[in-house]
């Protein structure tokens, strides 16, 4: 029976859904579960039965070639946009506890508007070969850089919110050439490094989640040939990670994640404060609930409103995404002490002219719903990566009950951005994960 079929009839009945997952084989909230009930409320075009997610929109499996290139006209009106940018009344006694102070905004707006070489971007971007394909109705844009070594182990690399997937190019090299950089033959990659559905450069998207965006990812990896891969992701890629280990476990090495997000979290209560990671991450839950959480707030309940105003303003979308930057980085001050402005703004422009700031933040509406929900256990070989300056902060005993945690690494170095922040570390981290993650 196609899922499309039964979506025109069941958008909202999830008690007939879950009745025909289990009858099926699967139970209620379980991976495979969650992507048909999402079939079922946003009216998605999958085909196949819930068993064959790899073979999801099969009609068409054109693999096109992609060249970024913004137009002229568009650099030019946000050129002009940002000449005319109304600034408000500045308060000398504001810093970054308010939010991106004005001077810094004003720095970064004229440097963006004068400086800044988005053409010299675009060059070292398609440096790296590109492509699109159509999956669930959306052409979905990656990377692919195959290693020159024979059996290299596929990896799919999936960034975050407020990132892009161009944190990740500084790793290519030594993920697909390690005897070039100080690794062995054994560690070598082929890297696919996908840009989420909603996200910049494959444009806007409406009725995705990290349950959708996994199953496509899964169809993507499957269409480009690969039998068994592994995943590094973090953020939202975290997220979809841990669902592709749910849904495509047979064809998983392994999971290399930040952090796991959702489920049981410690609280003064709970805690073991005599365990410095425990200690730590009770103080960062309090810090994120209480000063850096409001964004999260807002995103998940009134995203559209905020939306609007930062499709239509270049300095809102500016200011946003570089308060992240900073406040979820290694940096104790300016976000300059870990990323360049080039660095910045690229990110930056990638998500303003393609217009997807709207429908990148609308995965938190989307999710809402599962925070602090016990996640369904999940068997695929799990490799941890703490990043000792997340705005989280992980812990063995949290994760272990809903994961096949098989090991734990923390970094000393580096904060949410992971590779972005530190690529060498990450790259050596990845390599030593895998090894384990082969062996179960």
């Amino acid at each position: 029976m196609r899922l499309n079929v039964l979506a025109s009839r069941l958008r909202d009945d999830h008690d007939t859904v879950a009745q025909l997952a289990a009858d099926l084989g699967q139970t209620p909230g379980g991976g495979v579960w969650r992507v048909f009930l999402g079939a079922a409320r946003s009216g998605q075009n999958l085909t196949g039965s819930p068993r064959s997610v790899r073979a999801m929109n099969e009609q068409n499996t054109t693999i096109s070639p992609f060249t970024l290139h913004v137009p002229d006209e568009s650099l030019a009106a946000l050129t002009t946009r940002l000449q005319q940018t109304r600034w408000p009344v500045e308060d000398a006694r504001t810093g970054w506890d308010h939010g991106v102070p004005v001077d810094y905004a004003k720095e970064l707006v004229t440097y963006w508007a004068s400086e800044f070489d988005w053409r010299a971007q675009e060059r070292r971007i398609n440096a790296v070969p590109q492509f699109t394909t159509p999956i669930d109705g959306h052409d979905v844009h990656f990377f692919h850089v195959r290693s020159a070594n024979h059996g290299a182990t596929p990896l799919l690399l999936l960034h975050g919110w407020s990132g892009a997937p161009t944190e990740f190019l500084p790793m290519i090299d030594p993920l697909v050439d390690p005897d070039s950089h100080g690794g062995e033959s054994e560690d070598s990659f082929d890297v696919v490094i996908a840009t989420i559905p909603g996200f910049g450069v494959s444009g806007p998207a409406v009725g995705w989640n990290t349950d959708r965006a996994a199953a496509a990812m899964v169809t993507l990896m499957a269409r480009l040939g690969y039998q068994r891969y592994a995943v590094h992701g973090y953020d939202t890629g975290a997220l979809i990670g841990r669902s592709i280990g749910l849904i495509d476990r047979e064809h998983l090495v392994g999971l290399h994640l930040t952090d796991v997000l959702g489920g049981e979290e410690l609280t003064p209560e709970t805690a073991e404060f005599s365990d410095p990671r425990e200690a730590r991450a009770v103080e960062r839950a309090m810090s994120y609930q209480y000063e850096l959480g409001g964004y999260a707030i807002v995103q998940a309940t009134r995203p559209q409103s905020l939306g609007l105003a930062l499709t239509d303003s270049p300095v809102g979308l500016l200011t946003w995404l570089v308060e992240r930057f900073r406040d979820w980085s290694a940096a104790e001050d300016s976000p300059e002490e870990v990323f360049s402005k080039d660095d910045m703004l690229t990110t930056v422009s990638i998500y303003w002219h393609f217009a997807t700031i709207w429908s990148s933040m609308r995965y938190y509406k989307e999710g809402a719903s599962g925070w602090g929900v016990e996640p369904e256990r999940s068997e695929a070989p799990l490799a941890i990566v703490a990043m000792p300056h997340d705005l989280g902060s992980a812990v063995p005993r949290t994760v272990e009950g809903a994961n096949n945690l098989v090991r734990w690494e923390e970094l000393a170095k580096g904060g949410h951005f992971a590779g972005w922040e530190q690529p060498d570390l990450m790259v050596q981290d990845i390599r030593s994960a895998v090894r384990v993650l082969r062996a179960h």
